[in-house]
């Protein structure tokens, strides 16, 4: 896929968003500041009035955020990036930010645990109708469509099924009916897939994830044009505070800088561990990879992403498999979180997305014996030899 400048992905990491202060400093410095100072009372009137530029308030003008937004535009190929606390806050501004009572949003089933509680549990009590429909059939999509729907929200790969959509068509349509289309690209990161490219309007992230890489620090941010940015989104981050620290937006912007690096090691091990996993005669069990021929989507991601990232999901039979699976491995972590440096491994059914009502989970395809492991950066035959154990352990 053709990158949005005529730098490759690693050098844009590297040197998209640098900017020094008089002090000279060669890496990234932190403003540990919440507010600035003004020459004169004039200075500061022209300042909040935006008559002149300037910083005003650390909840949304902090120069190390900005540099983290500049990188991460640069790398996502889009005009603008707004940085916020959290994926959820950058998903949850973007719903209040373009969406009023009365409007309709359109989201597919298949997305992560919190997003569909927040489309079910709380934007109805503002007035905002909301249909879910299955993230790859198309047609769904379209007939869901009414006079007061607004916006279309994509997660692909989803979370956790990895199920998809093809990004092109469902644009088509969204911009057929006048509808802007928002995709969660976390799985992804813009290394291996650029949605704004493919014609979506708004990119979402969780920078929690892979973007940090380590576990660390929580981030969000939302990527696309800079009118829809800052006409629609910025005004609501500025009056109600969903804030990214600017510690925080150091940590995210040191950890862009080796994306491109850390995202082609967890490919080439989530491809080395699907394949093991696949071939395992033992194991009955059916694996969602993105990068086996047997996923019914395949092909769809060969085309619309660069490789197939380090998610994987195991299919048991039973949920007590699926927790003696997890609880025998030794170098995967049981956590909530994905995109570490290490393998991390959880039950969406229980985790994740135990929020959720059952029948909107099996609607999502989340089953009750689902295992979603993230893998990471340790030697591949490490990982599989850890899994082959784990296996071993199986209850008949």
């Amino acid at each position: 896929m053709s990158q949005p400048s005529r730098h490759g992905p690693q050098t844009i990491a590297l040197h998209a968003g640098r900017h020094a202060s008089g002090e000279r400093e060669n890496s990234l410095a932190m403003f540990l500041t919440s507010s600035y100072t003004f020459d004169s009372a004039q200075q500061a009137k022209a300042v909040f009035a935006d008559e002149e530029k300037g910083n005003v308030y650390s909840r949304f003008t902090n120069p190390t955020v900005a540099a983290f937004e500049e990188k991460l535009a640069a790398m996502e190929g889009g005009e603008k990036a707004l940085a916020v606390a959290s994926g959820m806050a950058a998903i949850t501004t973007t719903f209040l930010s373009l969406l009023s009572a009365g409007d309709h949003l359109v989201l597919s089933r298949s997305v992560f645990g919190s997003t569909s509680n927040l489309a079910s549990g709380i934007l109805p009590r503002f007035g905002i109708q909301v249909s879910k429909v299955p993230l790859s059939d198309l047609s769904a999509w379209e007939q869901a469509i009414t006079p007061a729907t607004r916006l279309f929200f994509a997660e692909t790969p989803a979370n956790p099924t990895l199920e998809m959509v093809d990004l092109t068509a469902l644009a088509e349509i969204a911009h057929r009916h006048g509808i802007l289309l928002v995709v969660d690209n976390v799985f992804c990161t813009p290394v291996l897939q650029q949605p704004l490219a493919l014609g979506c309007d708004l990119v979402i992230h969780s920078a929690t994830k892979y973007m940090d890489g380590q576990g660390r620090v929580l981030g969000g941010a939302v990527v696309g044009k800079e009118k829809l940015i800052m006409d629609k989104l910025f005004p609501f981050l500025r009056n109600t505070g969903p804030s990214l620290s600017p510690f925080n937006a150091w940590v995210l912007f040191k950890g862009l800088e080796t994306l491109p690096l850390r995202m082609e090691r967890h490919c080439d091990n989530g491809e080395k561990v699907a394949a093991y996993l696949a071939s395992l005669p033992a194991l009955t069990g059916k694996v969602h990879y993105p990068g086996l021929a047997s996923h019914p989507q395949h092909d769809l991601a060969r085309q619309q992403m660069r490789r197939f990232g380090g998610i994987l999901c195991l299919e048991l039979d039973t949920p007590a498999r699926a927790h003696a699976f997890i609880n025998a491995l030794s170098l995967a972590t049981i956590t909530a979180n994905l995109g570490d440096s290490r393998t991390l491994v959880t039950h969406p059914a229980t985790t994740t997305h135990g929020k959720m009502a059952p029948q909107d989970r099996a609607s999502a395809g989340i089953s009750d014996g689902l295992v979603r492991l993230s893998i990471g950066l340790e030697d591949a035959d490490d990982i599989c030899q850890d899994i082959r154990q784990a296996v071993e352990q199986l209850p008949s």
